[in-house]
């Protein structure tokens, strides 16, 4: 009788420490997200993405036979395809270390032909030994920095002005006290740099990077107290832009660029202040001005070399209130040109442009799950003509003027 009842209590307490360990080392996933939908109207044409919705600057001055300006006209549209799906993975433990993961969608398309389409945003897994993380699988680029990035209700999120970009990667983070070092290997999907294409076209493909046998590679200090943060970080790119050349023959010429960025955030509850800086080479794959052109061109292979187009950028925000929050937005960015003398094909973005400001004042109001939110932004673009050294002179300014209304449900 004893041997059975002290049977029954190893079984019954075997039994429950298994269903324990079960319980903490579970697989599970839960679901959040939003339905959004904006409605804008903008006074002039725009550079931007899918019907509008993601707007980078003000189209230029394009004339017709009786010189008026075509681009001089206004827009108005609605949109819900910014409605977003979040799913946050918990699991066993692995490796000695806590494992999670996201996996992210919208309908936001992959292209404009594709707007309504279901995109992978975010999908990664992560392996955490509390000081030190390991993160494998597509987030954002190191330079978009998810701590301290504008607030805005324009799904651009501050574009050209911030960083942009979501990419496939390897990051590592090492936590000292309040600092944080992380070392990022990155290569490029949605977001792919621009090169020559077939007959002296321009493409956008990550082919350019893919040949150069090299990561996107980044490593970043940052340091976080009571909400307030510090942080800068280095990036390097190398592109291979072509394996041969318009006379059939091979080349492996290849351009390495460098940039820097620098960020901080303040909380001084109610308010809020947010400031970033960016100066770099060949960042039209982060959505912003710049990008590399053809130097040299030898005349019997066809062989290029190249130069990258330099720009830098700055924006700011302070914002007050939780309920019902105040906030003001301004950016501003520039083209610097080249280091050498351009003679051949730009592979860049906002070509021919000199600078862009924004200037941007939101209101939003929040109750329950619900937002309503509306924003009035105004961005300039400095249109002129690039001599050969990439900078644009005798430029002139265009203006469009953005009114956004839009409504949240989060889930």
């Amino acid at each position: 009788m004893k041997k059975k009842l002290l049977l029954i209590f190893v079984l019954s307490a075997c039994f429950l420490w298994s269903e324990a360990v079960a319980q903490q080392d579970s697989y599970g996933i839960s679901f959040s997200g939003f339905v959004k939908t904006d409605a804008l109207y903008d006074s002039r044409q725009t550079v931007n993405f899918r019907e509008g919705h993601f707007l980078l600057y003000p189209s230029n001055v394009l004339l017709d036979e009786n010189l008026v300006d075509i681009n001089d006209a206004s827009s108005f549209n609605i949109l819900s395809i910014q409605t977003r799906l979040h799913g946050r993975i918990t699991g066993p433990t692995a490796f000695g270390a806590k494992t999670g993961g996201v996996v992210e969608a919208e309908f936001f398309g992959t292209s404009d032909g594709d707007i309504n389409g279901l995109r992978l945003r975010h999908a990664y897994a992560v392996l955490d030994w509390n000081r030190t993380s390991l993160l494998v699988g597509q987030t954002w680029h190191p330079m978009f920095i998810a701590e301290v990035f504008p607030g805005v209700v324009s799904f651009n999120t501050g574009v050209p002005f911030q960083p942009f970009s979501r990419n496939p990667q390897v990051r590592f983070t090492q936590r000292i006290g309040d600092f944080k070092v992380t070392a990022v290997a990155a290569s490029q999907r949605d977001f792919s740099s621009p090169g020559p294409g077939s007959e002296g076209s321009s493409v956008q493909s990550s082919m350019f990077l893919r040949n150069s046998v090299m990561p996107n590679l980044h490593l970043q200090a940052q340091y976080a107290s009571s909400g307030h943060i510090l942080g800068a970080g280095v990036d390097y790119k190398k592109l291979t832009p072509r394996l041969r050349t318009t006379k059939n023959i091979a080349t492996d010429e290849v351009i390495g660029t460098l940039s820097a960025v620098a960020y901080v955030k303040a909380d001084a509850s109610p308010f809020t202040i947010k400031a970033q800086g960016v100066l770099g080479d060949n960042l039209a794959d982060l959505l912003m001005l710049g990008g590399y052109a053809a130097t040299t061109i030898d005349e019997i292979t066809g062989v290029e070399c190249y130069t990258a187009i330099r720009c830098y950028s700055m924006w700011g925000e302070l914002s007050y209130g939780e309920t019902i929050e105040f906030a003001l937005f301004a950016g501003y960015s520039r083209n610097l040109g080249a280091q050498e003398e351009i003679s051949g094909a730009y592979y860049s973005r906002g070509g021919g442009i000199d600078h862009i400001y924004r200037i941007s004042p939101r209101i939003q109001w929040s109750s329950g799950a619900t937002r309503l939110a509306t924003e009035l932004e105004y961005t300039s673009a400095a249109y002129g003509l690039m001599n050969a050294m990439g900078m644009v002179k005798q430029a002139r300014a265009v203006a469009n003027v953005r009114l956004l209304v839009a409504l949240l449900y989060f889930f």
